[in-house]
């Protein structure tokens, strides 16, 4: 009798995937270029044109000179009081250990690269998008996201696993770490974080697991381009999550995204911590700007955004509704 039962909850979830795989090409994405995707029809998205700069440089490498205007913005973002040679001699030091050109994507039997970005927002809690997600090419996760005990609402699968020093956690070998750097102290925190140590800033993990040959650190150009080209110079600089999902559109041909916005109340609360944040909103970051313009690249059929389907996702879009 049990056997039968799992035989059944197998077909059950095989069912479920070949449907969802069928519903998400119903309609083809505008971002996707070749191969098994669709015909790229986004460069015919002037909304979309503005803002998308398909030249700027994603990640760091050692040989790169910041610009003086952007080491400027991001030392402002966040009150840094160290020179610029300061800022050289961290880089320097982490690229003794990083790879000096990052080991950013697997090569894919499929022409079209599908991803997944995973926020960490309450809609995911009951949302049961966990097969969807994993189904998925690439999946990013960000700064504290559980798995363990959320694995229905938010899959198992990673490949890219998005930190910054106070957020870190313990990778296993095959992940890719990549670092949105804050401050000269996170640069010159990651090379020795995953290497000998570093006991330098008090909150900071002192030393992490992870796969030195797969780590990576944002380029500085990039964030102040999402800044200024997507969020349109609102709020001190963008959240880790928004930037994380401009990333993906510059290294994913289609994109589905999950887990943003506030809960019904308009805190930013956790899916595996409820009323953590009770009262906390985005700070420093332009929430509703970033939720509005997730929600422009859903009407716009740029990416796929998945709300959730659980109590809490399904109260906000009936307060939505009935704006």
């Amino acid at each position: 009798m049990k056997t039968i039962v799992r035989l059944h909850l197998l077909l059950c979830a095989v069912g479920l995937c070949v449907y969802m795989r069928g519903y998400m090409l119903q309609e083809p994405f505008l971002h996707q270029t070749t191969g098994d995707c669709e015909s790229n029809s986004s460069a015919k998205d002037p909304w979309f044109n503005e803002r998308f700069n398909k030249s700027v440089k994603l990640f760091m490498s050692p040989n790169d000179r910041l610009p003086e205007r952007t080491f400027q913005w991001w030392r402002r973002m966040r009150g840094e009081k160290g020179n610029f040679s300061v800022y050289e001699e961290a880089v320097s030091e982490a690229f003794q250990v990083l790879p000096h050109s990052p080991n950013v994507l697997d090569p894919t039997p499929r022409s079209c690269r599908s991803c997944a970005v995973v926020g960490n927002s309450v809609s995911l809690r009951g949302s049961r998008y966990g097969p969807l997600i994993n189904f998925q090419d690439l999946v990013f996760r960000i700064n504290g996201g559980r798995i363990k005990g959320f694995e229905a609402d938010v899959g198992n699968k990673t490949t890219h696993h998005i930190m910054f020093p106070e957020s870190m956690q313990h990778l296993d070998n095959t992940t890719r770490l990549v670092m949105f750097p804050f401050k000269t102290a996170d640069i010159r925190w990651i090379g020795k974080a995953i290497t000998t140590g570093y006991y330098g800033t008090p909150r900071f993990r002192a030393k992490v697991r992870a796969n030195k040959d797969l780590a990576m650190v944002v380029n500085p150009v990039f964030m102040q381009y999402v800044h200024e080209a997507w969020l349109e110079k609102k709020g001190r600089y963008p959240s880790t999550g928004f930037m994380t999902l401009v990333l993906a559109l510059h290294l994913c041909d289609e994109l589905h995204v999950f887990g943003f916005g506030a809960d019904e109340n308009g805190d930013w609360n956790h899916y595996w911590i409820l009323h953590a944040w009770k009262f906390v909103k985005t700070g420093s970051h332009p929430g509703a700007f970033e939720y509005q313009t997730i929600e422009k690249l859903g009407e716009h059929r740029i990416i796929r955004f998945y709300r959730g389907w659980g109590p809490h996702a399904l109260h906000l879009m009936n307060k939505e509704s009935k704006v």
